[in-house]
């Protein structure tokens, strides 16, 4: 516990340091956001038009598809602040520079993490919280803080994949073509209820890639659609937890890839 209490503390320094040195140049900051906020904004903008020509998406009206939108995409923001670096983890390996991260006497996966700072997911983030805002329901503090739990839970099943991905970089020199893919399936999928597609989709979506338990199966229960699921309730009521432990096997992954790593040896 104390050894986590220190890898945080030293996370929170290092990322304020990264920070800090992303704003020394604030019109790039701004227009980062900025750009990172209209993007997120416009594809929930097609969802609004096409939801003003359909009243409702397999049972869904267009503030409780406002729910799941915002909740997906604060999750994806609140994973991809801290683990933005990770794309460049191919680069790390090629050019040799993952031998100098095992050098240091820190964690590498922190080093990694807090080498730049993602500054257009905080638009994400923020456009993903004026949704969460404006489309929630009236709550009792239970149901908040499982929000806030389910929040934190798809962040980390997002997390899992990406960590995931990295580590295969290690063996594998090109995931970039994996990584688009699966960027695009979490987008273009988590965004809506599973119910719109066929049965093995939504069952690949579900128990193959959990895209589900990022945005869709919380929403599902935070909105009372619970029965509408296609699994049992207390792994519905459970589903952060799933993300946690997902995240931990994805960690356990990336501790073995590192301990049999080989350098480039240029």
């Amino acid at each position: 516990m104390a050894e986590l209490a220190r890898t945080l503390r030293l996370y929170w320094r290092l990322q304020r340091a990264t920070m800090r040195g992303a704003l020394q140049y604030r019109l790039n900051a701004l227009i980062g956001i900025a750009t990172g906020a209209v993007y997120q904004g416009s594809g929930f903008a097609f969802v609004w038009v096409v939801m003003h020509t359909f009243p409702s998406m397999a049972g869904w009206t267009l503030r409780e598809i406002a729910f799941l939108y915002g909740l997906r995409l604060t999750a994806h923001a609140l994973c991809m602040l801290p683990l933005s670096s990770l794309i460049f983890m191919e680069w790390l390996v090629r050019e040799g520079e993952l031998d100098r991260v095992l050098l240091r006497p820190l964690n590498p996966l922190l080093q990694i993490m807090t080498k730049r700072m993602g500054v257009g997911q905080v638009g994400d983030l923020l456009t993903g919280l004026v949704l969460l805002l404006v489309a929630a329901p009236a709550w009792s503090a239970p149901m908040a803080a499982l929000c806030l739990l389910a929040v934190i839970g798809g962040a980390l099943v997002e997390s899992s994949v990406h960590l995931s991905l990295a580590s295969l970089s290690m063996r594998m020199l090109d995931t970039a073509a994996l990584r688009g893919f699966l960027d695009d399936v979490f987008s273009k999928f988590g965004s809506y209820p599973m119910s719109v597609f066929g049965g093995v989709t939504q069952w690949l979506l579900t128990f193959v890639l959990p895209v589900a338990f990022v945005a869709y199966v919380p929403a599902s229960v935070l909105l009372g659609k619970a029965a509408s699921l296609n699994v049992p309730a207390f792994v519905a009521y459970g589903s952060p937890l799933l993300g946690l432990a997902l995240f931990t096997l994805a960690y356990r992954f990336w501790c073995h890839q590192l301990r049999h790593y080989q350098s480039v040896g240029s």
